[in-house]
């Protein structure tokens, strides 16, 4: 099944709105993107040989490794790959679940969450 890249954004959008208010303002420099695909460069910086596999990144430097005496930097982003989502599930409730489940993980990882505390959360 595929969405639309429309539709697909509308998803990642509702995705979004169900982080908790307390935590947007941490999100304001955060930019979201879409791609179909991640290229060679994506899928070195993610560390994987299989470009399938990769379903989200986030390019950035977490929260919780920033400092006050760092200078003004250009936005985290995250960057979601609508067609290897789209083919994580047969249906389009499981993609929309997958969908969640990646915006969750990479936005984790700007919280500084690391692999481990993101499995045990339930973003893997």
């Amino acid at each position: 099944m595929r969405f639309s890249e429309d539709e697909f954004a509308d998803l990642v959008r509702e995705a979004l709105a169900d982080i908790p208010p307390a935590l947007e303002a941490y999100l304001e420099n955060v930019v979201i993107d879409i791609e179909p695909f991640p290229d060679a460069a994506a899928c070195a910086e993610g560390g994987f040989d299989d470009p399938s596999e990769l379903l989200g990144l986030y390019l950035g430097v977490p929260l919780t490794e920033r400092s006050v005496e760092d200078h003004v930097r250009l936005p985290d982003r995250i960057v979601l790959y609508q067609r290897n989502i789209e083919q994580m599930g047969r249906t389009r409730r499981s993609i929309i679940r997958e969908i969640r489940k990646t915006v969750f993980h990479e936005v984790g990882h700007h919280f500084g969450l690391d692999e481990d505390e993101l499995t045990e959360l339930g973003y893997e």
